[in-house]
């Protein structure tokens, strides 16, 4: 018999492993400052109070994890279909797109339309990009990781055709200087801001609320159960009936949804309310399609768990700016510590899930049956007479 407090021992321990890789990638990062002649006391101090350290710095934080977390989300649907999501970023770059496009397309719609229209466009937009390789992946074969990667080049491509050309300000050309952006989006599409803030909008929300949203959707629903199904064993959902390429597609739609999701929020919510960029993906989504898989994964490929997951890792983003200044180390050694946590954390995902899976089942033992009395002997009357022996 296996105890319970085993094997819950054992859970505990695979998801702690996370969290031991990226303190083993900090761990990794103060050595690193040592050899710079910079203190790893006083960089741990400047990156915590540049993350959590403030209202304002929460802020920052909160802001920084909302596109990881709507991504990693998608991630955890994708996931659960047994197929790899790295598509974010041009997923977030497309749903951007259709909702800035939307909105200058809207621009005296009331805050009531307007608002839904452009989060609504958002999620089409990355349904769309997410959708196309679902479908090549689902009834070509094609390499979900390939075809999604190579979208994203198509994507930030078409994207710098559209700043550069149809979408941009008008002032941009006058003035001669040409910066890739959109001209001021209408403000009843600016993302309403919380608790009288000038910075922090309802993106957070809205990315909890996915996250929520996904877990009863692969949980508490037949169509999560299908994708679930499918990502287990295709052989046996396909002879259960669960059609296996429909649901395959459906899982990356979702899952790059959520990633255009987080692309309309990071227009409507920024501080410029336009779309703009540098010519590069990572200009204009902060690495978050990227980013948003080490918050999955940092979360155990859980919805609920990628809440915290990413909040933790958006918090180091923004401290290790705080840290840099602090400590007057190179911007490069920040761009490596972040580097090493993503290179720890993933590289101990295969542990973890070894982990999980070698969990010994629970074997309850019978319960000892009440001993049973003999039975009577049966009832056969009187015992017959003995022979006379007479003649």
């Amino acid at each position: 018999m296996t105890s319970q407090g085993g094997i819950s021992g054992r859970r505990l321990l695979a998801y702690s492993v996370p969290i031991a890789s990226v303190l083993a990638a900090l761990v990794l990062g103060a050595l690193m400052l040592i050899a710079l002649d910079a203190s790893p006391v006083e960089g741990v101090k400047a990156m915590f109070d540049g993350a959590f350290g403030s209202g304002k710095a929460l802020t920052a934080t909160l802001l920084k994890a909302t596109p990881l977390l709507f991504v990693g989300v998608g991630i955890t649907i994708a996931f659960r279909a047994n197929v790899i999501n790295i598509g974010g970023e041009g997923q977030m770059v497309m749903g951007a797109l259709l909702s800035t496009i939307v909105a200058l397309n809207m621009p005296d719609v009331p805050a009531a339309i307007m608002l839904p229209a452009v989060l609504i466009a958002g999620l089409i937009g990355g349904a769309i990009w997410g959708a196309i390789p679902g479908a090549l992946k689902a009834y070509y074969g094609v390499n979900e990781i390939l075809s999604t990667i190579m979208l994203n080049v198509v994507a930030v491509q078409f994207m710098n055709y559209l700043l550069r050309g149809p979408l941009i300000d008008p002032a941009e050309i006058e003035r001669g200087t040409r910066i890739p952006q959109t001209e001021r989006l209408p403000e009843a599409a600016d993302l309403p801001f919380l608790f009288g803030s000038d910075r922090l909008h309802i993106g957070p929300l809205l990315a909890i609320a996915a996250a929520i949203a996904a877990y009863i959707l692969l949980w508490r629903t037949p169509l999560g159960y299908r994708v679930r199904a499918v990502g287990q064993n295709t052989d046996a959902s396909r002879y259960a009936g669960i059609p296996v390429k429909r649901t395959i597609v459906l899982a990356l739609t979702m899952s790059g949804a959520m990633a255009g999701l987080a692309g309309a929020v990071l227009v409507f919510g920024s501080e410029s309310h336009r779309m703009v960029t540098d010519g590069s993906t990572a200009g204009f989504t902060g690495s978050a399609g990227f980013n948003g898989i080490v918050a999955a994964l940092f979360g155990a490929l859980h919805p609920l768990w990628t809440i915290p997951a990413s909040f933790l890792f958006g918090g180091l983003l923004v401290g290790g700016n705080a840290l840099q200044r602090a400590v007057q180390v190179p911007a490069a050694l920040i761009l490596a510590l972040n580097g090493l946590v993503v290179v720890f954390v993933v590289s101990t995902e295969g542990f973890r899930r070894r982990l999980l899976e070698r969990q010994p089942a629970v074997v309850e033992e019978p319960a000892a049956e009440p001993e049973k009395e003999a039975p009577d002997p049966p009832d056969t009357g009187p015992p017959p007479a003995p022979d006379g022996g007479g003649s």
